[in-house]
Parts: structure tokens; C-alpha cells; sequence
């Protein structure tokens, strides 16, 4: 009886545990059957394409299972938290992937570089030997989604700061002829930074004396009338 009931026990073991295993099979297909644009994409990718961007696509949901797949750019996006992750795309010769805001030049394969740039963060990718080890790959996205889950980065992207050009130097001829019209230069001292700008370096560009003299002078009549250099198109 002792070894009946082993018996019974060991099959009863083995049958938990392939439920377990199937149950995990299915969470992995539900998790990355995802966006049927996505899957549209990949069915629609050149052949060579195809398994990179299935790979790809199960190490994201793999590292980071509360991703979400959309289509941007027509082309699959993963988005954590409402913040962009990563990305993959195919094209005719090769493919890319991108993990955004992430340092991955350490994990690039040998020659790949060499191939050229590339859109994505590792390159040009012609087979699934460019890859770099899932392992590696899989701790790069959960360190990405790590700093979006803890507020260390909440933009997609971040637009420069555009410096601001210094005060243009205004030309003598100018500058004299605002002192004797002080309507004209309450007027001028008025006008924003670029709008003088255009002033100043309208008068600045004329080659000829003759015609210095006559941008001087009607700079002063618009400056008068409150009108930007160019008012005839825009209002400053």
C-alpha cells in the first residue's frame, strides 16, 4: 500500500507541476500577444526580421511584465507607466531595438558597430547572434523601468533648452538717429529681443552708405509706429 500511494503521490506531482508549467506558457503568450498591431508588424517583417522582434518582444514582457505595447511611428512601442521603454523595429537589411534613456554601448556585439549607426540603441541587427545575452538584456529594461517607477524619469524625451542670444549691437547710424526722435526709441527699447535683432542687423548688412541711410530711416518711421522690420508679414 506504502508504495502504491508513493506512486500515486509522484503522479500527482507531476501532473501540478506541467499544470504549472502551462499555466505559465499561457500568462507568456496572453502577456505578449499584446497590441495586434504589434503582431501585424512582426508577421508583416521580412523573414530574417521576424525572430528578432519575436525575441525582442518576449524579453521586454519578460523583464518588465506590466509593459504595454502600442503602435507609434508605425512601429511597436513599449510603454511603462506611460512612459516609453523601448521600441523595435525591421527593415529591409536589418533590424533595431531601443531601450530608451539607457547606456547600452558596453552590450553591443563585435561588429555590429562597424555596420553603422542605425536607429536603435545596439545597432544594426541582421541575425539573432547580434543580440546581446538576454540576461543582460532583461537587467538594461528593468533598470530602465525602475527609474520611470521611481519618478527618475517622467518624459518621453527632453526638448533642449534653447539659449538666448545676446542683445544685438546696435548700429551707430541707428543709434543716432533713435536720439533724436525719442518716440522712435520708446518705441524701439519697447520692441522684443528678436525684434530689434532684425533691425540691427538689417541696417548692419548694407553694403552702401546710400542705402544704409535709407534703412535708417525708414527703421525709424516703423520703430515710430510701433511695427516690427518685417510687419508687413507678421505682427511682432
Amino acid at each position: 500500500m506504502r508504495s502504491h500511494s508513493a506512486l500515486e503521490k509522484a503522479v500527482e506531482l507531476i501532473y501540478k507541476c506541467l499544470e504549472h508549467h502551462k499555466e505559465a506558457e499561457m500568462a507568456t503568450f496572453a502577456a505578449v500577444a499584446g497590441h495586434p498591431g504589434v503582431d501585424s508588424y512582426i508577421a508583416k517583417a521580412r523573414p530574417f526580421a521576424q525572430p528578432i522582434l519575436t525575441h525582442l518582444r518576449t524579453v521586454i514582457h519578460d523583464a518588465v511584465p506590466e509593459v504595454e505595447e502600442t503602435v507609434k511611428w508605425s512601429m511597436p512601442f513599449f510603454v511603462y507607466r506611460g512612459i516609453i521603454l523601448a521600441n523595435i523595429a525591421g527593415f529591409k537589411e536589418h533590424c533595431s531595438f531601443g531601450i530608451w534613456k539607457e547606456n547600452v554601448q558596453p552590450l553591443m556585439k563585435d561588429g555590429v558597430e562597424e555596420r553603422g549607426g542605425g536607429m536603435g540603441s545596439f545597432g544594426k541587427l541582421t541575425s539573432m547572434d547580434d543580440l546581446p545575452a538576454t540576461k543582460a538584456l532583461k537587467a538594461v529594461l528593468v533598470e530602465a523601468a525602475r527609474k520611470i517607477e521611481q519618478g527618475e524619469r517622467t518624459k518621453n524625451w527632453e526638448r533642449p533648452v534653447k539659449k538666448a542670444k545676446p542683445e544685438a549691437e546696435v548700429p551707430e547710424a541707428l543709434a543716432a538717429a533713435l536720439k533724436k526722435n525719442k518716440t522712435a526709441a520708446r518705441q524701439f527699447a519697447a520692441l522684443s529681443p528678436s525684434c530689434r535683432r532684425e533691425y540691427c542687423e538689417w541696417i548692419a548688412e548694407a553694403k552702401r552708405e546710400e542705402t544704409r541711410e535709407k534703412r535708417v530711416a525708414t527703421a525709424v518711421e516703423w520703430i515710430g509706429e510701433g511695427k516690427s522690420r518685417n510687419w508687413k508679414y507678421q505682427n511682432c
